[in-house]
């Protein structure tokens, strides 16, 4: 092929025939070389084609042209150890883009380029015997680096910390004239000491090392300075990653680092275009091949290969992936990484994005072997089998950890019988042990009963039970990232009982995938939802639909109280109608919550919930009185949290109940009107109760009529009040009942309340009895520690502090979280104390609902048994320890700002 045919059929022929005419101007004698030698003329056209730096290298650097004509033969290193390095990073990359080295000895080869530089520096940058190794991280340590990559090392010294720190600087000072280094993954990041001794680097990974970080040691090796010191940390490293049990919090860890970088590309738009960090890209690899390394690698030390790709195909060949996966993601990977590289080689920059230009899209498929046909240009060509590729690996990576095991463990034992048909003999049989490492690290304890409940959920030959084993891998992932695998297995396991639950189950998960996902994490939180769903199945549909869990405007809920109970004659039917609708209804706020929906819109989880709660305990109170007819005007307000509108799941509802009327006849039938609400709402017995009641707020107490008259609470008011009823009707409000009347009723109240300024002495008060309250209230097994809240800094003290500064300045609104932004609205609160009391408030109530939700009982406390902890923790997609030093943190910082403004210490 004669030359300008060359060209004409290069990646860029335009670009590239300019590049041939600067060339062969700048060096004379060049055109005629290019006529003759083919394999410079192909190696020149190549370059030209796919990388405008490397065409300005060969421009500047007459010798560059000479690499090309040899590209078996390497540069010859010298003094110039930038130009030396980017000479050789030519050659890798011609043999690259002329087919004659595949992936991995490219990436062998730009590694080795990196060591030689390191090494280099290591010979320049110390006096002689001096002790320093350098442990290459990340992809430089699994030989597979790129053509942009920063490089990733560690420092190990030997000798005087300060002589250590000297060479080690003086190495990364050679380093980064040829290569962006980073070092950031060393013990403590960028806080902690540039050079470590191997004791310290094995201290820091016995006490306090991060899981993130013995992931990345699964790459560390010795790239450059002393051998025999590098030896010894390789050595050492390999011992704590490998003896170190891998549990399922620390999968939990790992995977909810990447699922956080994943949706911070799709904050930023990226994730259709990202060939790395996007779904189905190079990290997805990546990340499945580490994952299965940690799983197994102890058990199996073939597994342990820092190189992505041998590790994948030892984990096809042992059987820890399916065969063909492993060939897929084989195939993709080296796709991805080559487009990864192409992208790369344009400006010798760390680019993962496609273009969004066409023409900068066009002329990288070209570069990738592309050509227009004639239903698309190479670009769009490219584009779509990348997004086809990606969708494989998407699908892989979903299903890759539990496909492996799933016709192992639904064999045999079908429950009618008959034997399943036995496994391929080519494909390897997992030992049991492994079987059981694997599902115990994603949180699956039992590995015997998660058999049997996989083939009850795979029973038969129906279509429901073929579509469920078609779909158990996703589920099984989906359950494993629940707060208890286990719990959420056997809740599948109830709503699939029977032939016509498995098929409507099989039905909507069919329809949508979103539901399966977000059944199985509510599921594997705790028993309430399955407890649920079980007796009201048609709201499964509703968790993957785009309003099944918005919050319900106030009217729509009491709307549909009301109707719950309209056409039924008898009190225990109504009764139960009002239970069932005030479970579905709470269900819907709990499944909100725990899928954290509110964040989509920017809203307050925590505020959102408990409005919601608030809401549904109003409807049900109105629709419950409305049932009971009242003889003459009554009324009922709200106090304690429900008057907040800061409802938990486990909270009583603190009511006061007022009527107008003098006689005895009016008082006796607005009380008989009073207990048959209490009667209705609490319920004759714990099951039948729609909510607990709590009636201590009135005036007198325990020993006060049910309802007062209108003037009988005047009266109270004027004469008798104490202060600590005037804080606790800072929180009332009218929810239920005669409008009217309930109005009248605050207009006695507010007088009370925000008439004067309180005195020193109501202040002394407040303070004796929130005093009080943290030296007898807290119950007997509680943790005060870990109490949420009456623990020093958690819920109680920012209630108290909040009601003392909205009494002194007046400030009203009967909400915790509302009144601390209208304080600081107000002036008097500062932004920082509003911050840091709206945090410790947020934390304690998130923490202490969802406390609710996973253990099935109220709890104010952070659980003291571990199991019970940790299931908190996972819900609250955090660790045990992390959850209680976050406890300690943000009550600490609470109760310091409530030792000042609400008990005055300075």
């Amino acid at each position: 092929m004669s030359l300008p045919a060359a060209v004409e059929h290069s990646a860029a022929p335009a670009a590239v025939g300019v590049a041939l005419a600067r060339l062969t101007e700048a060096h004379p004698g060049l055109a005629d070389r290019l006529e003759e030698d083919t394999g410079l003329r192909g190696a020149l056209i190549a370059v030209a084609g796919a990388s405008r730096s490397l065409t300005e290298l060969c421009l500047s650097d007459p010798t560059a042209v000479d690499i090309l004509a040899d590209l078996d033969r390497r540069p010859q290193l010298g003094d110039d150890l930038r130009r030396w390095k980017r000479l050789e990073l030519l050659r890798i990359a011609a043999r690259d883009l002329l087919g004659i080295d595949d992936l991995p000895v490219v990436g062998a080869a730009l590694a080795r380029l990196a060591a030689e530089v390191l090494q280099a520096a290591c010979a320049r940058a110390g006096p002689p015997g001096q002790v320093l190794a350098v442990i290459g991280m990340g992809k430089l340590g699994g030989a597979e680096l790129n053509y942009s990559s920063d490089i990733d090392i560690m420092f190990v010294g030997e000798g005087d910390p300060d002589a250590d720190f000297r060479a080690a600087r003086a190495v990364l000072d050679v380093a980064r004239t040829c290569f962006r280094v980073d070092v950031d993954l060393r013990p403590e990041g960028r806080d902690g000491p540039l050079v470590r001794s191997l004791e310290s680097y094995e201290a820091y990974w016995d006490r306090w090392a991060h899981t993130w970080e013995f992931q990345a040691l699964l790459k560390a090796r010795s790239v450059a300075g002393d051998q025999q010191l590098g030896g010894r940390f390789y050595d050492a490293a390999q011992a704590r990653l490998w003896q170190r049990p891998f549990t399922a919090d620390d999968l939990r860890y790992v995977r909810t680092m990447k699922a956080r970088a994943e949706a911070e590309l799709a904050r930023k738009g990226l994730t259709d275009r990202e060939v790395k960090r996007g779904r189905g890209g190079i990290r997805d690899i990546e990340f499945s091949v580490q994952l299965l390394q940690l799983v197994h690698g102890a058990q199996d030390p073939a597994l342990r290969s820092p190189t992505t790709l041998d590790a994948l195909a030892e984990l096809g060949a042992g059987g820890y992936v399916d065969a063909s996966d492993a060939r897929a993601l084989d195939f993709a990977y080296r796709l991805l990484r080559a487009v990864e590289h192409r992208l790369q080689l344009v400006a010798e920059q760390q680019v993962h994005t496609l273009p969004a230009d066409p023409a900068a899209l066009d002329r990288l498929a070209r570069v990738m072997g592309y050509r227009d046909t004639p239903e698309a240009p190479a670009g769009q060509l490219l584009a779509g089998y990348l997004r086809r590729q990606r969708a494989t690996v998407r699908t892989i990576h979903e299903h890759l950890f539990f496909r492996p095991l799933l016709d192992q463990l639904t064999q045999a034992g079908a429950g009618d019988g008959a034997s399943a048909a036995p496994l391929p003999e080519a494909v390897p049989i997992l030992p049991e042990a492994v079987v059981a490492t694997r599902l115990s690290a994603f949180g699956f304890a039992d590995a015997q009963r998660t058999r049997q409940a996989l083939q009850e959920l795979t029973r038969g030959l129906t279509r429901s039970s073929r579509l469920m084993k078609q779909m158990l891998p996703l589920l099984l992932g989906w359950l494993s990232e629940s707060p208890d695998p286990d719990l959420g297995l056997l809740g599948l396991r109830v709503l699939t009982a029977g032939d016509q639950q498995a098929t409507e189950l099989a039905v909507a998960f069919r329809e949508s995938p979103e539901v399966a996902r977000r059944l199985c994490l509510l599921l594997g939180t705790g028993r309430v939802f399955a407890q649920t769903l079980e007796h009201q199945p048609d709201l499964i549909p509703a968790l993957g639909q785009p309003d099944g869990l918005a919050p319900r405007s106030p009217d729509g809920l009491r709307a549909g109280a009301v109707n719950a109970v309209a056409w039924r004659e008898h009190v225990p039917d109504r009764q139960a109608a009002l239970l069932r609708y005030k479970r579905r209804e709470e269900l819907r706020v709990a499944a909100a919550d725990v899928l954290d929906l509110a964040a989509a819109t920017g809203d307050d989880q925590v505020v959102v919930t408990a409005g919601q709660l608030t809401a549904l305990a109003e409807a049900c109170v109105d629709a419950a009185l409305a049932s009971i007819e009242p003889p003459l005007p009554f009324a009922v307000l709200a106090m304690g949290r429900f008057g907040g509108a800061e409802l938990s799941y486990a909270s009583d509802l603190d009511l006061l109940f007022v009527y107008d009327g003098a006689s005895a006849e009016d008082f006796s039938a607005a009380e008989r009107v009073a207990e048959s609400l209490v009667r209705f709402l609490a319920g004759a017995s714990p099951p039948s109760r729609v909510y607990p009641v709590d009636l201590d707020l009135r005036p007198e107490g325990k020993d006060g009529p049910l309802a007062r008259s209108l003037e009988g609470y005047r009266a109270y008011y004027e004469r008798w009040a104490r202060t600590w009823e005037r804080q606790a009707l800072v929180r009332a409000r009218p929810v239920a009942g005669d409008p009217d009347l309930a109005r009248r009723l605050m207009e006695v109240v507010e007088p009370h309340v925000w008439g004067a300024p309180l005195t020193d002495e109501e202040v002394r008060e407040i303070r004796r009895m929130k005093a009080r309250i943290e030296r007898e209230r807290l119950p007997a097994g509680d943790d005060p520690q870990f109490h949420l809240k009456l623990g020093r800094g958690s819920l109680s003290d920012v209630e108290f502090c909040a009601q003392l500064l909205q009494l002194r300045t007046g400030v009203r609104s009967p909400g915790t979280m509302a009144a601390l932004a209208a304080l600081e609205s107000a002036g008097a609160l500062s932004s920082d104390d509003h911050a840091v009391l709206a945090e410790a408030y947020r934390f304690c109530e998130r923490a202490r609902n969802r406390l609710f939700l996973v253990r099935g009982t109220p709890g104010d406390a952070l659980p003291a048994r571990s199991e019970q902890l940790t299931r908190l923790a996972r819900s609250l997609g955090t660790s045990p320890q992390e959850l209680r030093e976050q406890y300690r943190r943000t009550t600490r910082r609470s109760r310091a700002v409530v030792e000042r403004l609400f008990y005055g210490k300075t």
